[in-house]
């Protein structure tokens, strides 16, 4: 079996989620099947519309199998869930709102475990990155959008490996009171944007093959990345780590630049966040060429702040306060000269306050509200009430059951 540190970080890592749970279904002298994953639906009033959305439930089934020397093989699959039906309404963590399908993926790995060895798991799973970050994402509505996991506006960071990473290989193992991991992606992507609203990306490729200038193929192929925990003691954790990337970016006039893909950071945790009493955790990092705005274009360099504090109390009301930065400032499109203007402000900044009551640890009522301070200039007024529009003040109430 996994020991019991080792166990505890790859259960926030798989699930993510504050109340880590599943209900085994099957288990015989060698191979167990557990079930987990959590239905949550909410009511959310935002820009100017309030309407039943998903809120990012899901469903996942875990295998493990004991093998000979002490291994064990394990497995997971997991899929979004959209019990409400589509849902038009954009908000932060659009991702996992808008999916039009029943079942989405979400995760699909496979891989082997030692209690000496570690664990070595290949296919979609979530970053070693988000071992750095993951404490302060507990908010359930408006959860992490400045630490560098959810990249190109809020997509799952699936692309460059820092949240549920595609094509990955990693590696997990604890020494003593430390936890690492490393991982590579070894994928080739090829994509097609373009410096114009509302365009679909094979007319964004026709305008690239006609060698329009506001048209780019990016070739965005392997990263690595790698974190550290170290629990100093009982209450306190360390974490730090790194995550990198290359891509081309191929012009449509016929010109050609590199870009690194880079973001490191550390955080500080407090506490156990199920756990009666104070939970605290905060985050910062450093990125470049990670990330884009809410117009599509990448941002060469930003820096990312989270915090989140919480206190249970023994009448299991979980009152937060959550507090997000991402600060680009201005000078920060990498192509200014296509539709942008060089001296565009994107500086996402808002406050999260919540309540999480607590009818048992799976089962819970919230309500939570965000107040957004966030500051988005352009010399172009159609630009920047775009980028304004999807961070806007809300309130959502909503209900989540875990398995």
């Amino acid at each position: 079996m996994i020991n019991n540190k080792l166990a505890t970080l790859l259960s926030v890592s798989i699930l993510a989620a504050p109340a880590v749970s599943a209900v085994e279904v099957y288990k015989d002298d060698k191979n167990a099947v557990s079930i987990g994953g959590y239905i949550d639906v909410r009511a959310i009033n935002t820009q100017n519309q309030t309407e039943i959305v998903n809120g990012a439930s899901r469903i996942n089934f875990a295998f493990k199998r004991q093998l000979k020397n002490d291994w064990e093989a394990l497995a997971l699959i997991e899929w979004g869930v959209n019990p409400v039906g589509n849902s038009d309404i954009v908000y932060n963590n659009r991702f996992e709102s808008i999916q039009d399908e029943f079942l989405y993926n979400r995760l699909g790995y496979a891989g082997l475990s030692h209690d000496k060895y570690g664990q070595i798991t290949i296919g979609k799973q979530w970053g070693s990155w988000f071992d750095v970050v993951y404490a302060t994402n507990y908010s359930y509505v408006w959860d992490g959008n400045a630490a560098g996991v959810y990249t190109y506006n809020k997509d799952d960071g699936a692309v460059n490996g820092t949240g549920r990473g595609d094509k990955t290989l990693q590696y997990r193992n604890t020494y003593n009171d430390f936890e690492f991991s490393v991982q590579t992606q070894l994928k080739n992507s090829e994509f097609y944007t373009c410096d114009v609203s509302n365009i679909t990306e094979a007319q964004c490729q026709t305008k690239w093959e006609a060698g329009d200038a506001t048209a780019q193929k990016v070739e965005f192929n392997y990263t690595f990345g790698g974190a550290v925990t170290y629990n100093v003691t009982n209450m306190l954790t360390l974490t730090a780590g790194i995550n990198r990337g290359e891509f081309d970016l191929h012009f449509g006039d016929g010109t050609t630049r590199s870009v690194e893909d880079i973001i490191y950071g550390a955080g500080i945790i407090w506490g156990n966040i199920n756990a009666p009493g104070l939970y605290a955790a905060a985050n910062i990092n450093k990125n470049e060429n990670h990330d884009t705005d809410n117009l599509g274009r990448l941002i060469k360099e930003a820096v990312g702040i989270e915090t989140f504090v919480s206190y249970r109390f023994d009448n299991d009301f979980r009152p937060f306060i959550a507090y997000n930065l991402f600060d680009a400032g201005d000078d920060y499109v990498i192509q200014p000269n296509f539709n942008a203007d060089p001296n565009d402000v994107f500086k996402r900044q808002f406050a999260v306050i919540g309540v999480h009551y607590l009818l048992d640890d799976s089962t819970q009522l919230y309500i939570e509200a965000r107040k957004d301070f966030g500051d988005f200039e352009s010399a172009n007024k159609e630009q920047q009430a775009l980028m304004e529009q999807s961070e806007d003040d809300g309130i959502a109430i909503g209900f989540r059951y875990i398995l």
